[in-house]
């Protein structure tokens, strides 16, 4: 009888395990800012020939804010562009249950990092930008 219980318990676990890892993070996604703890933007997640992209679909503004901001201290092709559109998540590759490869922009400052992207569960991105051996990691919420 015991060993039916681990049995049904690894059964269930591995069904969790892949249900997570079967998602797909191509969709619509909610940042929220490190400082104020308050929604900054929607990013959307998309597919094109095996990469993954992120673009800037909506700024969610603060009284105040720049509603059609430029990367004015983007230092790439970017420079001097429109943030609403921009892509600033590139060339992500999926590896088994993380996706990797690529790179994330920041554009409220400029800087390019290396990311990493995996969910969490079905509704919430982990996204890791590094620079040499320092990261930051953000979660970020599905967007219905």
């Amino acid at each position: 009888m015991t060993s039916l219980k681990y049995l049904l318990f690894f059964t269930l676990l591995l069904n969790i395990t892949l249900s997570v890892s079967g998602q797909d993070i191509v969709g619509k996604w909610k940042t929220i800012d490190d400082n104020s703890g308050k929604a900054r933007s929607i990013i959307e997640i998309y597919k094109e020939a095996g990469k993954y992209y992120g673009k800037v679909s909506e700024l969610i503004l603060e009284e105040g804010d720049d509603p059609d901001p430029i990367c004015d201290k983007c230092e790439d092709h970017r420079k001097d562009q429109k943030v609403i559109g921009m892509n600033i998540i590139q060339d992500m590759e999926l590896d088994k249950d993380e996706y990797t490869g690529g790179e994330i922009l920041d554009p409220e400052n400029g800087k390019i990092y290396r990311c990493k992207l995996w969910l969490e569960n079905k509704d919430e991105l982990k996204v890791r930008g590094y620079l040499y051996f320092f990261f930051r990691t953000q979660t970020w919420y599905r967007v219905s």
